[in-house]
């Protein structure tokens, strides 16, 4: 007995899935692994279409931009440049030469999912869209990198629109997004499972089946494949489904058909 038979078992025998009790319990850990990344897989595609996005209109942004370079801590320009604010769908772009607006005001104009970049005349800002993901994961949602500090000396329009009309994602940063996603969804999916034992080892004891807790955990690890599938799918029709209920409810129902011919105790005399 192998995971890859009980994955077959778990799509086409259901009934065979109480085999699972007798699994090294590291493989069913590494099973839980491979159900997480097929739930990730939406997740990791909408990232991918967002950075996508991201890249698509910075190309735009590129290219209205007049001639400009950052020099003893200042945006220069050309003395008649104007300042102006242009909007995609993922980003809103501030170029203020003029020392007009500021941090604040770049915030203030980051709404709904857009970021908010700004090239101002003393520093460089970021504005993400107020969330508790941004603060959980970076501290804050805003950020300023002032050129006085020197990194961004040098930068000018010419090569900063080469690099934008070049630049691609290699395989490494795909890798970390989708491990990044991995994560989250591998810690959901273990509480889920936490939720399906207990409701399983209930059920278990109920029928007087000789299950431990650990029984039904490995039992129902293999019988959220199929729910775990359906929920990935249902994610890339529709991004904002939550897949909890779905996954513990069926994962559930398969483990009463995986069950169904387990050993049973003899009942208590009365």
């Amino acid at each position: 007995m192998n995971s890859f038979i009980l994955f077959k078992q778990s799509l086409f025998q259901l009934t065979h899935l109480h085999q699972a009790k007798k699994m090294p319990f590291w493989k069913v850990i590494l099973y839980v692994v491979f159900l997480s990344a097929i739930l990730a897989l939406p997740i990791t595609k909408q990232l991918f279409s967002i950075m996508q996005d991201i890249k698509s209109d910075g190309q735009k942004i590129a290219s209205k931009l007049p001639d400009f370079t950052i020099t003893d801590g200042k945006l220069k320009t050309a003395s008649k440049t104007e300042g102006f604010i242009y909007q995609t769908n993922s980003i809103i772009f501030t170029f203020d030469p003029e020392g007009k607006r500021s941090l604040n005001d770049v915030t203030a104009d980051s709404v709904g999912t857009a970021v908010g970049l700004g090239l101002l005349q003393d520093e460089f800002v970021v504005a993400f869209p107020k969330s508790g993901a941004a603060d959980s994961l970076l501290g804050a949602n805003q950020f300023e990198i002032p050129y006085s500090k020197g990194t961004l000396d040098g930068l000018n329009s010419k090569d900063l629109k080469e690099s934008l009309d070049g630049a691609s994602f290699p395989f490494w940063i795909k890798l970390i997004v989708f491990v990044f996603t991995l994560y989250p969804t591998f810690l959901n999916l273990i509480f889920n499972l936490l939720m399906i034992t207990i409701g399983a080892n209930l059920y278990s004891k109920i029928r007087l089946y000789k299950l431990r807790f650990l029984d039904c955990l490995k039992i129902s690890t293999y019988c959220a494949t199929l729910p775990v599938i359906a929920s990935s799918i249902l994610h890339f029709i529709n991004r904002s489904f939550d897949d909890s209920f779905l996954i513990v409810f069926v994962s559930l129902v398969v483990f009463f058909f995986a069950t169904r011919n387990e050993t049973r105790q003899e009942p208590p005399l009365a």
